[in-house]
């Protein structure tokens, strides 16, 4: 894990409430939770973010709000603005990633600088920055909204720290051998009703290909049963026309 602080989400004049909340929502799911605003449109604090943060509430409690971008990012040395576009000035230009990589072997603050959800960073908001981020996208439709943008940088960063992988569901364990057996013997004797293994020469063969096909997978033993089931109605479905 990496020693270096988390970096800062600046939020340069946003505009709607509801996604100052996504965007703490966001930063919450990869371990961020440091939000600064820069002159919110409609003021601080906003009513409608709670509710779209989906309880990243500690974000929006902690949010301090500044005047100016360059207040607001006067104590970090690395600051990457956000932006599909150069808007005339000359700086270099990374991705998430490769930010992500720099944040983590940097030893001082850094931010990610995003603008309002109408226009973007103005020009003298990407000035202040030492390097645009910007990622690869369709040059046809080159419109993130806030969160997502937030997002694809707070999960970059978060890739070499130790956050918990959401559990996945148990695995059952495969089925023992008798309840495999048990399958095998109630299909084979069903196509054996059919002539499936006919001719004799060949049914040898067909037995050992069966065998292969149904203990290949390791079904587990809800799926034998399962399966089990499938072949019994089967078989009633036959003795009902029957």
């Amino acid at each position: 894990m990496s020693s270096a602080p988390p970096p800062v989400i600046v939020l340069v004049r946003p505009q709607l409430g509801e996604n100052i909340g996504k965007a703490a929502r966001a930063m919450l799911n990869f371990g961020l939770t440091e939000m600064r605003l820069v002159s919110p449109r409609d003021g601080w604090p906003n009513p409608s973010a709670g509710p779209a943060a989906s309880g990243a509430d500690a974000v929006l409690d902690g949010a301090q709000v500044f005047e100016s971008l360059a207040e607001a990012v006067a104590d970090c040395a690395h600051v990457y603005a956000t932006t599909v576009r150069k808007r005339g000035v000359t700086k270099p230009v990374v991705t998430p990633e490769e930010a992500a990589r720099e944040i983590h072997a940097a030893t001082a603050r850094s931010a990610f600088v995003f603008g309002p959800e109408r226009s973007g960073l103005e020009t003298e908001d990407v000035a202040l920055a030492r390097k645009i981020l910007t990622v690869p996208i369709n040059p046809e439709f080159g419109s993130l909204n806030l969160a997502q943008a937030v997002i694809l940088c707070a999960y970059e960063w978060s890739k070499s720290q130790d956050l918990a992988q959401p559990t996945l569901e148990e695995e059952l364990p495969p089925a023992p051998q008798d309840e495999l057996e048990g399958l095998i013997g109630h299909l084979e004797k069903m196509l054996e009703a059919k002539n499936y293994f006919w001719p004799e020469t060949r049914a040898e063969a067909n037995r050992r290909t069966l065998r292969n096909v149904l203990t290949r997978p390791g079904w587990n033993h809800l799926e034998v049963r399962t399966l089990r089931g499938v072949l019994t109605t089967l078989e009633r479905d036959r003795r009902e026309r029957d």
